[in-house]
């Protein structure tokens, strides 16, 4: 009874806010529906010109608003003023600079917003809405329909749940194209699907390159990162719809997308940082057989961070410079220490810290 009591003073909150999110989302979304057709393709021309503007971070952006708007559901259309048609975001400073056109587009719209002029209003609020759905629904593939379960200690979901597929053939070789009976249409024959099992498991497989063994999918590590440089757009493009329009959250599309494509990102970008952690290890054991180790070490250590959502290096020294003979001792006791400090690093999310934990883990017992 007491945790009941203690909790219901943070719960209610955070629920009262993604109602009001929903709330506003939908009746942005009946106005849209609500306009005459031939508005509405104008709203969405516009649209796609403002995402393709905010995506490339052009310093200006030129947008129009349509000459006439429903301003409530089941009223008749209401003129815009003539003047009032064609806009621009951001400025000559602006464009010198090469300032931000997300931050300019938000200050004109919300100027918009604030007019005197009711039609003025519901156009900019409408333009606003139809580019934040655009950048969701039309900007981004849609994936398969996944789950995934978190890891002990985690705090991100990106385990995918292996029931979600069939069981593999024992005779197929991981990197073989599957074909399947009847999963397209039905007298259609067989559907060739080009993603091994393990790439199956994900929300969107054409970006997998690891399985769950840290095992590489593609043919290199160059392509490995051009997956993951793909991930971090789609996941980009969702913050940018966010930032023009938050209550884009409660768009059906925009959640599945985020948890599809979030657990992937996280997940393939830790299985990336674990691999080149693997050829590090490889390249320190190719120059101690060399010699090649007697004059310093210094690692530069990948991992992958799950705020920022990107591969970050974790810079340490092993052997200082100078003529100091190489021992795997030298490797252990760094990695320890490290271990130490980033127990104790709070600039880290928990998750983070952990996963990099046992990236030293794994260096410090190919040495021991």
């Amino acid at each position: 009874m007491n945790q009941q009591t203690n909790r219901s003073p943070e719960v209610k909150p955070v629920a009262e806010a993604a109602s009001h999110l929903r709330q506003e989302h939908e009746t942005w979304q009946a106005l849209l529906d609500a306009q005459p057709q031939l508005v509405q393709r104008f709203l969405e021309a516009q649209a796609r010109q403002l995402a393709d503007a905010l995506i490339q971070r052009l310093p200006q952006a030129r947008f129009e608003l349509p000459d006439r708007v429903v301003t409530a559901v089941g009223d008749q259309p209401a003129p815009l003023p003539a003047e009032a048609r064609e806009q621009l975001a951001g400025g000559l400073l602006d464009r010198l600079t090469r300032g931000d056109v997300r931050v300019a587009l938000r200050q004109r719209l919300a100027e918009l917003e604030g007019a005197s002029h009711r039609a003025v209003v519901a156009a900019a609020g409408l333009l606003r809405h139809a580019t934040a759905t655009h950048m969701v629904r039309n900007m981004l593939p849609s994936g398969r329909s996944v789950t995934y379960t978190i890891a002990e200690g985690d705090e991100v979901p990106t385990l995918p749940v292996d029931s979600a597929i069939e069981p593999g053939s024992a005779i197929t070789a991981t990197t073989d194209a599957i074909a399947e009976e009847g999963k397209a249409e039905e007298g259609r024959g067989e559907l060739l699907v080009p993603f091994v099992p393990a790439a199956r498991r994900f929300y969107l497989p054409q970006w997998v390159a690891f399985d769950s063994h840290d095992h590489l999918l593609v043919k290199s590590v160059n392509e490995a990162e051009a997956h993951l440089a793909s991930m971090q757009r789609f996941v980009a493009i969702l913050h940018a719809a966010v930032g023009l329009a938050p209550y884009i959250v409660a768009d059906t599309d925009y959640q599945q997308k985020r948890y599809g494509m979030l657990g992937q990102l996280v997940n393939q970008g830790r299985a990336l940082a674990r691999y080149r952690t693997g050829e590090i290890i490889r390249i320190i054991q190719q120059r101690a057989q060399a010699k090649d180790l007697n004059r310093g070490l210094s690692l530069s250590l990948p991992y992958f961070d799950d705020q920022d959502l990107e591969l970050k290096a974790h810079d340490f020294q092993v052997i200082p410079g100078g003529r100091i003979m190489f021992v795997p001792a030298f490797v252990v006791r760094a990695a320890r220490e490290e271990q130490a400090k980033v127990a104790q690093d709070t600039r880290l999310s928990p998750s983070t810290r952990r996963h990099l934990l046992s990236l030293l883990k794994t260096l410090e017992r190919a040495f021991e």
